[in-house]
Protein backbone atom coordinates (compact mmCIF):
# COMPACT_ATOMS: atom_id res chain seq x y z
CA UNK A 1 0.00 0.00 0.00
CA UNK A 2 2.95 2.34 0.56
CA UNK A 3 3.79 2.32 -3.15
CA UNK A 4 0.15 2.99 -4.07
CA UNK A 5 0.05 5.94 -1.69
CA UNK A 6 3.23 7.24 -3.32
CA UNK A 7 1.57 7.04 -6.74
CA UNK A 8 -1.59 8.61 -5.32
CA UNK A 9 0.47 11.69 -4.45
CA UNK A 10 1.79 11.96 -8.01
CA UNK A 11 -1.60 11.94 -9.74
CA UNK A 12 -2.68 14.80 -11.98
CA UNK A 13 -5.87 15.17 -14.03
CA UNK A 14 -3.87 14.80 -17.26
CA UNK A 15 -2.06 11.63 -16.13
CA UNK A 16 -5.34 10.24 -14.76
CA UNK A 17 -6.80 10.53 -18.26
CA UNK A 18 -3.72 9.05 -19.94
CA UNK A 19 -3.55 6.06 -17.58
CA UNK A 20 -7.30 5.49 -17.86
CA UNK A 21 -6.88 5.21 -21.64
CA UNK A 22 -3.81 2.98 -21.41
CA UNK A 23 -5.47 0.58 -18.98
CA UNK A 24 -8.22 -0.08 -21.55
CA UNK A 25 -5.63 -1.99 -23.59
CA UNK A 26 -5.92 -4.76 -21.00
CA UNK A 27 -9.67 -5.17 -21.52
CA UNK A 28 -11.33 -8.24 -23.01
CA UNK A 29 -12.25 -6.28 -26.16
CA UNK A 30 -8.63 -5.55 -27.11
CA UNK A 31 -7.64 -9.14 -26.45
CA UNK A 32 -10.46 -10.34 -28.70
CA UNK A 33 -9.66 -7.88 -31.50
CA UNK A 34 -5.93 -8.67 -31.54
CA UNK A 35 -6.33 -12.45 -31.24
CA UNK A 36 -9.03 -12.63 -33.91
CA UNK A 37 -7.12 -10.35 -36.29
CA UNK A 38 -4.07 -12.58 -35.88
CA UNK A 39 -6.22 -15.68 -36.44
CA UNK A 40 -8.00 -14.34 -39.55
CA UNK A 41 -5.32 -12.32 -41.31
CA UNK A 42 -1.80 -13.20 -40.19
CA UNK A 43 -1.19 -16.70 -38.86
CA UNK A 44 -3.67 -19.23 -37.50
CA UNK A 45 -1.03 -20.81 -35.28
CA UNK A 46 -0.27 -17.49 -33.62
CA UNK A 47 -3.98 -16.79 -33.32
CA UNK A 48 -4.55 -20.08 -31.50
CA UNK A 49 -1.49 -19.30 -29.38
CA UNK A 50 -2.88 -15.95 -28.21
CA UNK A 51 -6.32 -17.44 -27.55
CA UNK A 52 -4.85 -20.31 -25.53
CA UNK A 53 -2.62 -18.07 -23.42
CA UNK A 54 -5.59 -15.78 -22.81
CA UNK A 55 -8.08 -18.51 -21.86
CA UNK A 56 -5.74 -20.56 -19.65
CA UNK A 57 -4.43 -17.41 -17.98
CA UNK A 58 -7.91 -16.13 -17.27
CA UNK A 59 -9.03 -19.42 -15.72
CA UNK A 60 -5.99 -19.43 -13.43
CA UNK A 61 -6.52 -15.76 -12.64
CA UNK A 62 -10.16 -16.22 -11.71
CA UNK A 63 -9.39 -19.33 -9.67
CA UNK A 64 -6.75 -17.49 -7.62
CA UNK A 65 -9.12 -14.57 -7.06
CA UNK A 66 -11.69 -16.82 -5.40
CA UNK A 67 -9.14 -18.90 -3.50
CA UNK A 68 -7.38 -15.95 -1.86
CA UNK A 69 -10.31 -13.45 -1.92
CA UNK A 70 -8.12 -10.36 -1.45
CA UNK A 71 -10.17 -7.14 -1.25
CA UNK A 72 -9.42 -4.17 -3.48
CA UNK A 73 -6.93 -1.56 -2.17
CA UNK A 74 -9.62 0.97 -1.27
CA UNK A 75 -11.37 -1.71 0.80
CA UNK A 76 -8.14 -2.62 2.59
CA UNK A 77 -7.55 1.06 3.36
CA UNK A 78 -10.73 3.20 3.40
CA UNK A 79 -8.58 6.38 3.43
CA UNK A 80 -6.98 5.44 0.11
CA UNK A 81 -8.52 7.00 -3.01
CA UNK A 82 -8.57 5.65 -6.56
CA UNK A 83 -9.10 7.28 -9.93
CA UNK A 84 -12.89 7.05 -10.08
CA UNK A 85 -13.05 6.33 -13.81
CA UNK A 86 -11.35 2.98 -13.11
CA UNK A 87 -13.84 1.80 -10.49
CA UNK A 88 -16.51 0.43 -12.85
CA UNK A 89 -14.14 -2.03 -14.56
CA UNK A 90 -12.50 -3.08 -11.28
CA UNK A 91 -14.87 -5.98 -10.58
CA UNK A 92 -14.11 -9.11 -8.59
CA UNK A 93 -11.40 -9.59 -6.02
CA UNK A 94 -8.08 -7.80 -6.31
CA UNK A 95 -5.48 -10.59 -6.43
CA UNK A 96 -4.24 -11.23 -9.06
CA UNK A 97 -4.78 -8.50 -11.68
CA UNK A 98 -6.96 -9.53 -14.62
CA UNK A 99 -6.02 -6.53 -16.80
CA UNK A 100 -2.32 -7.26 -16.30
CA UNK A 101 -2.93 -10.91 -17.16
CA UNK A 102 -4.69 -9.92 -20.39
CA UNK A 103 -2.14 -7.31 -21.40
CA UNK A 104 0.95 -9.44 -20.77
CA UNK A 105 -0.67 -12.50 -22.36
CA UNK A 106 -1.88 -10.59 -25.43
CA UNK A 107 0.95 -8.17 -26.16
CA UNK A 108 3.59 -10.54 -24.78
CA UNK A 109 2.25 -13.17 -27.17
CA UNK A 110 2.50 -10.75 -30.07
CA UNK A 111 6.09 -9.91 -29.10
CA UNK A 112 7.02 -13.58 -28.63
CA UNK A 113 5.66 -14.69 -31.98
CA UNK A 114 6.82 -11.72 -34.08
CA UNK A 115 10.23 -11.42 -35.72
CA UNK A 116 9.92 -7.65 -36.24
CA UNK A 117 11.90 -5.69 -33.68
CA UNK A 118 9.58 -2.68 -33.69
CA UNK A 119 6.55 -4.90 -33.03
CA UNK A 120 8.36 -6.53 -30.12
CA UNK A 121 9.39 -3.17 -28.62
CA UNK A 122 5.95 -1.57 -28.97
CA UNK A 123 4.23 -4.66 -27.52
CA UNK A 124 6.54 -4.80 -24.50
CA UNK A 125 6.12 -1.07 -23.84
CA UNK A 126 2.32 -1.45 -23.95
CA UNK A 127 2.19 -4.40 -21.56
CA UNK A 128 4.48 -2.59 -19.11
CA UNK A 129 2.36 0.56 -19.26
CA UNK A 130 -0.88 -1.36 -18.72
CA UNK A 131 0.64 -3.14 -15.74
CA UNK A 132 1.79 0.16 -14.25
CA UNK A 133 -1.57 1.82 -14.95
CA UNK A 134 -3.38 -0.66 -12.68
CA UNK A 135 -1.28 0.54 -9.75
CA UNK A 136 -1.39 4.20 -10.73
CA UNK A 137 -5.19 4.10 -10.89
CA UNK A 138 -5.22 2.51 -7.45
CA UNK A 139 -7.16 -0.64 -8.34
CA UNK A 140 -4.32 -3.15 -7.76
CA UNK A 141 -1.29 -3.55 -5.50
CA UNK A 142 2.22 -4.43 -6.77
CA UNK A 143 1.64 -8.01 -5.59
CA UNK A 144 -1.57 -8.26 -7.65
CA UNK A 145 0.24 -7.01 -10.74
CA UNK A 146 3.47 -8.94 -10.18
CA UNK A 147 1.86 -12.36 -9.76
CA UNK A 148 -0.30 -11.88 -12.88
CA UNK A 149 2.76 -10.76 -14.82
CA UNK A 150 4.71 -13.88 -13.83
CA UNK A 151 1.83 -16.26 -14.59
CA UNK A 152 1.34 -14.75 -18.05
CA UNK A 153 5.07 -14.91 -18.88
CA UNK A 154 5.24 -18.57 -17.80
CA UNK A 155 2.27 -19.43 -20.03
CA UNK A 156 3.82 -17.54 -22.94
CA UNK A 157 7.06 -19.49 -22.64
CA UNK A 158 5.50 -22.91 -21.98
CA UNK A 159 2.80 -22.85 -24.67
CA UNK A 160 4.77 -21.28 -27.53
CA UNK A 161 6.82 -24.40 -28.45
CA UNK A 162 3.61 -26.45 -28.64
CA UNK A 163 2.12 -24.23 -31.33
CA UNK A 164 5.31 -24.32 -33.39
CA UNK A 165 4.56 -28.03 -33.87
CA UNK A 166 0.86 -27.48 -34.57
CA UNK A 167 0.98 -28.49 -38.25
CA UNK A 168 3.20 -31.53 -37.67
CA UNK A 169 1.30 -32.83 -34.64
CA UNK A 170 -2.40 -31.94 -35.00
CA UNK A 171 -3.44 -34.60 -32.47
CA UNK A 172 -1.42 -32.76 -29.85
CA UNK A 173 -3.64 -29.72 -30.46
CA UNK A 174 -6.74 -31.79 -29.71
CA UNK A 175 -5.18 -32.68 -26.38
CA UNK A 176 -4.28 -29.04 -25.87
CA UNK A 177 -7.75 -27.65 -26.57
CA UNK A 178 -9.40 -30.58 -24.84
CA UNK A 179 -7.27 -29.85 -21.79
CA UNK A 180 -8.33 -26.21 -21.90
CA UNK A 181 -11.96 -27.32 -21.95
CA UNK A 182 -11.43 -29.63 -18.99
CA UNK A 183 -9.76 -26.78 -17.14
CA UNK A 184 -12.87 -24.71 -17.80
CA UNK A 185 -15.08 -27.53 -16.51
CA UNK A 186 -12.95 -27.84 -13.39
CA UNK A 187 -13.20 -24.12 -12.68
CA UNK A 188 -16.98 -24.17 -13.19
CA UNK A 189 -17.30 -27.10 -10.76
CA UNK A 190 -15.13 -25.20 -8.29
CA UNK A 191 -17.30 -22.06 -8.25
CA UNK A 192 -20.47 -24.15 -8.21
CA UNK A 193 -19.65 -26.79 -5.60
CA UNK A 194 -16.93 -25.36 -3.37
CA UNK A 195 -18.22 -24.50 0.15
CA UNK A 196 -17.21 -20.85 0.25
CA UNK A 197 -17.30 -19.24 3.72
CA UNK A 198 -20.31 -17.20 4.72
CA UNK A 199 -18.36 -13.93 4.51
CA UNK A 200 -17.48 -14.38 0.83
CA UNK A 201 -18.40 -11.26 -1.12
CA UNK A 202 -21.55 -12.10 -3.11
CA UNK A 203 -20.75 -9.72 -5.98
CA UNK A 204 -17.24 -11.10 -6.39
CA UNK A 205 -18.48 -14.68 -6.31
CA UNK A 206 -21.13 -13.82 -8.90
CA UNK A 207 -18.44 -12.27 -11.09
CA UNK A 208 -16.30 -15.41 -10.81
CA UNK A 209 -19.26 -17.65 -11.59
CA UNK A 210 -20.16 -15.63 -14.68
CA UNK A 211 -16.57 -15.87 -15.90
CA UNK A 212 -16.59 -19.64 -15.34
CA UNK A 213 -19.53 -20.14 -17.71
CA UNK A 214 -18.08 -17.63 -20.18
CA UNK A 215 -14.67 -19.30 -20.31
CA UNK A 216 -16.11 -22.80 -20.69
CA UNK A 217 -18.26 -21.66 -23.60
CA UNK A 218 -15.28 -20.02 -25.28
CA UNK A 219 -12.94 -22.99 -24.84
CA UNK A 220 -15.59 -25.40 -26.17
CA UNK A 221 -15.93 -23.11 -29.18
CA UNK A 222 -12.18 -23.14 -29.84
CA UNK A 223 -12.10 -26.95 -29.72
CA UNK A 224 -14.94 -27.18 -32.27
CA UNK A 225 -13.45 -24.44 -34.46
CA UNK A 226 -10.08 -26.18 -34.61
CA UNK A 227 -11.67 -29.49 -35.60
CA UNK A 228 -13.83 -27.92 -38.33
CA UNK A 229 -10.93 -25.95 -39.76
CA UNK A 230 -8.61 -28.96 -39.79
CA UNK A 231 -11.13 -31.36 -41.34
CA UNK A 232 -13.22 -29.09 -43.58
CA UNK A 233 -12.54 -25.36 -43.89
CA UNK A 234 -8.74 -25.14 -43.82
CA UNK A 235 -9.03 -21.42 -44.56
CA UNK A 236 -6.16 -19.23 -45.73
CA UNK A 237 -5.28 -16.01 -43.91
CA UNK A 238 -3.91 -14.43 -47.09
CA UNK A 239 -5.80 -11.70 -48.96
CA UNK A 240 -5.05 -8.32 -50.57
CA UNK A 241 -5.11 -5.39 -48.14
CA UNK A 242 -8.66 -4.23 -49.09
CA UNK A 243 -9.90 -7.76 -48.50
CA UNK A 244 -8.13 -7.99 -45.15
CA UNK A 245 -9.62 -4.70 -43.98
CA UNK A 246 -13.15 -5.74 -44.96
CA UNK A 247 -12.63 -9.17 -43.45
CA UNK A 248 -11.67 -7.64 -40.09
CA UNK A 249 -14.24 -4.83 -39.99
CA UNK A 250 -17.25 -6.90 -41.06
CA UNK A 251 -16.18 -10.00 -39.15
CA UNK A 252 -15.60 -8.16 -35.87
CA UNK A 253 -18.89 -6.29 -36.25
CA UNK A 254 -20.68 -9.61 -36.79
CA UNK A 255 -18.95 -11.26 -33.82
CA UNK A 256 -19.72 -8.34 -31.50
CA UNK A 257 -23.31 -8.28 -32.78
CA UNK A 258 -23.68 -11.92 -31.76
CA UNK A 259 -22.20 -11.09 -28.36
CA UNK A 260 -24.62 -8.23 -27.77
CA UNK A 261 -27.69 -9.58 -29.57
CA UNK A 262 -27.66 -13.07 -28.10
CA UNK A 263 -27.50 -11.78 -24.53
CA UNK A 264 -31.12 -10.63 -24.02
CA UNK A 265 -32.53 -13.53 -26.03
CA UNK A 266 -30.63 -16.21 -24.11
CA UNK A 267 -31.27 -14.55 -20.75
CA UNK A 268 -34.98 -14.57 -21.52
CA UNK A 269 -35.00 -18.19 -22.68
CA UNK A 270 -32.93 -19.39 -19.69
CA UNK A 271 -34.51 -17.10 -17.09
CA UNK A 272 -31.24 -15.31 -16.45
CA UNK A 273 -29.22 -18.45 -15.68
CA UNK A 274 -25.47 -18.13 -16.17
CA UNK A 275 -25.62 -20.91 -18.78
CA UNK A 276 -26.71 -18.12 -21.14
CA UNK A 277 -23.14 -16.78 -20.99
CA UNK A 278 -21.74 -20.21 -21.85
CA UNK A 279 -23.95 -20.48 -24.93
CA UNK A 280 -23.35 -16.85 -25.94
CA UNK A 281 -19.56 -17.12 -25.90
CA UNK A 282 -19.69 -20.51 -27.60
CA UNK A 283 -21.73 -18.97 -30.42
CA UNK A 284 -19.32 -16.04 -30.67
CA UNK A 285 -16.36 -18.37 -31.15
CA UNK A 286 -18.26 -20.52 -33.65
CA UNK A 287 -19.10 -17.43 -35.71
CA UNK A 288 -15.51 -16.17 -35.54
CA UNK A 289 -13.78 -19.52 -35.93
CA UNK A 290 -16.13 -21.56 -38.15
CA UNK A 291 -18.78 -19.58 -40.03
CA UNK A 292 -16.95 -16.36 -40.91
CA UNK A 293 -13.79 -18.10 -42.23
CA UNK A 294 -15.99 -19.85 -44.79
CA UNK A 295 -16.21 -16.48 -46.59
CA UNK A 296 -12.44 -15.87 -46.80
CA UNK A 297 -12.06 -17.20 -50.35
CA UNK A 298 -14.23 -14.33 -51.50
CA UNK A 299 -12.20 -11.72 -49.59
CA UNK A 300 -9.01 -13.12 -51.16
CA UNK A 301 -10.29 -11.94 -54.57
CA UNK A 302 -10.97 -8.34 -53.53
CA UNK A 303 -8.45 -5.89 -54.94
CA UNK A 304 -6.93 -8.34 -57.41
CA UNK A 305 -6.68 -7.19 -61.02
Amino acid sequence: MEFLRFLEGLRTPFMDTVMSLITQLGDELFFMVIAITMFWCIDKRRGYYLLSVGFVGTVLNQFLKLVFRVPRPWVLDPDFTIVESAREAATGYSFPSGHTQNAVGTFGGVARSSKKRWVQIVSIVILLLVSFSRMYLGVHTPKDVGVSFVIAVILLLVLYPLFLKMDEKPKMMYWMFGGMTMLGVAYLLFVTLYPFPADVDAANLASGTKNAYTLLGATLGVLVAYHVDRTHTNFSTKAPLPGQILKIVIGLALTLAVKAGAKPVLNMLLNGHQAANLIRYFLMVIVAGVLWPMTFKWFAKIGKK
